[in-house]
């Protein structure tokens, strides 16, 4: 694949050409959001295969509904609280005066997504709502280069047992079309292969970008790996689930993950088109979290096109875009767990801090 497929210029969403991301977040908080918008409203549509999604405005992008561009895509931290997140990126374009026309009056379109973040060390003892204005703030910083890691909707993400972040990575295909991959990882399940510091997503590296190190020599695929995360809130916090104290159960970390994305290409695929992109994405995610999709998972994935590039073979680069989308998700997941920071207060540590 390395041979036909490049990676773009910056290996961000970006590189996909119209594209723009901005980031805000609170360090105090342990909270943010992150802004895909462009300078034209673009066609989009979604796939939700966790069972604990959290989200505004998704169904207007099913392709049997009338609506066919957004203004702009929102992943925020916050749980409930961030879909407000999208309200402050609605105002923005109102100034802007961007958005669905309707009369004399324009509607902007502003999909969202959230995770839950609510209790990783962060203080969260406000009064007023932040997500609007974290919204406001993260699309007055759009822009074609922008930070992962422990950034935006990242920056109090965490996986199984470690930190988690905001990944991005792209792709260059040999007939001129570009796909590439946002996420904000923040699973119940682990990034890394239990007792390795070797990434799920190694097979889809390149060049380097997540450090390197291969696959794992070995690991047992049938044991449901420790999950850490719970075990660290419930240390600091107290155990929530009566008579869990601590414990590993599923049962007791409902609610506290989800993994949400946006692939995106320049390709010119319909919304119906669009949806099997966002669906053929979700193996990426699969591939990079183990276990994934899972009940205590909002897993979540937007596709979205700037039509700009015809493609040569409609049947078949449907196909090699939905494959691309996937190999990016995976390969962004894991750079953003490799490039998220520890700072005080964190409930888990991060990749840097144990192995970098």
């Amino acid at each position: 694949m390395a041979k036909q497929w490049q990676v773009g210029a910056r290996n961000l969403i970006t590189d996909v050409p119209g594209l723009q991301v901005g980031n805000a977040h609170d360090t105090e908080l342990k909270s943010g959001v992150t802004v895909l918008s462009a300078q034209q409203p673009f066609v989009a549509s979604v796939d939700v295969m966790g069972g604990a999604p959290g989200s505004r405005d998704i169904e207007l992008l099913a392709p049997d509904k009338l609506v066919e561009h957004v203004d702009a895509l929102v992943l925020s931290g916050g749980s409930a609280f961030g879909l407000d997140a999208a309200s402050g990126v609605s105002s923005a374009l109102r100034r802007d005066q961007r958005g669905f026309t309707v009369g004399p009056v324009q509607v902007p379109i502003v999909p969202c997504a959230i995770i839950f973040d609510l209790i990783n060390g962060g203080n969260h003892q406000w009064i007023d709502n932040p997500y609007s204005g974290l919204g406001n703030t993260a699309y007055g910083q759009l822009r074609k280069d922008f930070a992962i890691g422990s950034a935006g909707a990242g920056i109090g993400a965490t996986t199984a047992r470690l930190k988690g972040g905001l990944g991005s990575a792209s792709l260059l295909l040999p007939d001129g079309v570009v796909v590439g991959a946002l996420v904000v990882a923040n699973p119940h399940g682990h990034v890394c292969v239990p007792g390795s510091q070797n990434f799920w997503a190694a097979p889809f590296e390149i060049n380097d970008e997540f450090g390197g190190l291969g696959v794992a020599d070995t690991y047992d695929a049938l044991s449901l790996p420790v999950n850490n995360k719970f075990q660290a809130y419930a240390q600091m916090y107290g155990d929530p689930a009566e008579g869990a104290q601590g414990s590993d159960t599923a049962g007791s970390s409902a609610g506290l993950n989800t993994t949400i994305a946006i692939v995106a290409t320049n390709a010119n695929l319909t919304k119906a088109q669009l949806k099997r992109m966002a669906v053929a994405a979700q193996d990426g995610m699969s591939r990079a979290i183990v276990p994934s999709h899972t009940p205590f998972d909002g897993d979540l994935v937007f596709a979205v096109s700037t039509q700009d590039q015809a493609m040569s073979d409609p049947s078949n680069d449907v196909m090699l875009i939905g494959h691309a989308a996937s190999v990016c998700l995976s390969r962004a997941i894991a750079r953003g767990i490799y490039h998220a920071n520890s700072v005080e207060g964190d409930t888990l540590p991060s990749w840097q801090q144990l192995y970098g």
